[in-house]
């Protein structure tokens, strides 16, 4: 067994996005600050609701997958398919662009903590123009692992802990994403696999955590070096942290804006498509 090490560390940044929300990005903030395939990370956390409340009017997406997670608060989505759904504590939203999506997303409290993630995964490109898919998963949707040293919420992929093999409720996607929601007690020692062949990063948002003795800069996407395992540890105080992880593709990527696709005249067809209303199909 290899334990993974931090490769590199990208720092956030604070940004807006949408109709004014202020949040903090990390991944993707400059284009060459990408972990393969991720392609964008932002967290957002505020109990202003001047901060969040304008939410994301309707936008357009093609060639990737969104999904966000909500650690408090509730976010309402809607898109051109007709789908509706109320994000709640502990929800996710998993969107698949693909050819195309139109959709809105808003915040659904005028006073209260905010606080969540939006991901942004890149599709290989014999799957950036397959139909646009929505996936609501209710928090009690989400296995909750508990462990002497630790509470582990598993969106995506599988994880055997002690033994057992767990599953998330999101499967059957191309690039095998791990999406793991760590919540660690204080003084713990927590060890999980992470397969080899998977990108990955760690962000912690609460407390103080080492990885393979060495502190974790919180509030920043931590990039895995090669290795099969985490060590994790924590200090006197408890601690909250996201492991996320994929298999690369190793594929051009040519972003504009909301179009993320594998060269400039695939680009230009999605901008003809928004333009001419046939985005979606």
């Amino acid at each position: 067994m290899q334990a993974r090490k931090i490769k590199r560390i990208i720092k956030s940044v604070d940004s807006q996005d949408g109709a004014g929300v202020k949040l903090k990005r990390s991944i993707g903030h400059r284009q060459n600050l990408r972990i393969d395939p991720f392609l964008m990370l932002d967290m957002f956390s505020s109990d202003n609701p001047d901060d969040y409340i304008a939410g994301f009017p309707p936008h357009p997406h093609r060639g990737f997958e969104t999904v966000t997670y909500m650690l408090n608060g509730r976010m309402l989505h809607r898109d051109h398919m007709g789908n509706e759904g109320l994000l709640s504590s502990g929800g996710v939203q998993w969107m698949t662009a693909g050819r195309g999506v139109i959709h809105e997303e808003r915040p659904q409290q005028e006073s209260g903590l905010m606080r969540g993630f939006q991901l942004w995964i890149n599709l290989p490109a014999a799957e950036k123009m397959k139909s646009a898919s929505y996936q609501n998963i209710e928090p009690e949707q989400v296995p909750v692992i508990q462990t002497d040293q630790a509470t582990l919420r598993l969106v995506a992929g599988e994880l055997e802990i002690e033994g057992q093999v767990y599953t998330g409720p999101v499967q059957g996607i191309v690039t095998r994403p791990v999406f793991i929601d760590i919540s660690m007690k204080p003084h713990s020692h927590l060890t999980l696999p992470v397969d080899a062949e998977l990108s990955g990063f760690v962000y912690l948002f609460e407390g103080e955590v080492q990885l393979n003795n060495e502190a974790l800069l919180p509030e920043a996407a931590i990039e895995l070096a090669e290795g099969d395992q985490l060590e994790l540890k924590t200090n006197g105080q408890p601690a909250r942290l996201l492991l996320i992880a994929a298999k690369s593709l190793n594929e051009p990527i040519v972003q504009y804006g909301p179009f993320v696709m594998n060269s400039m005249e695939q680009i230009e067809q999605a901008l003809n498509d928004y333009r001419d209303g046939v985005l979606t199909g």
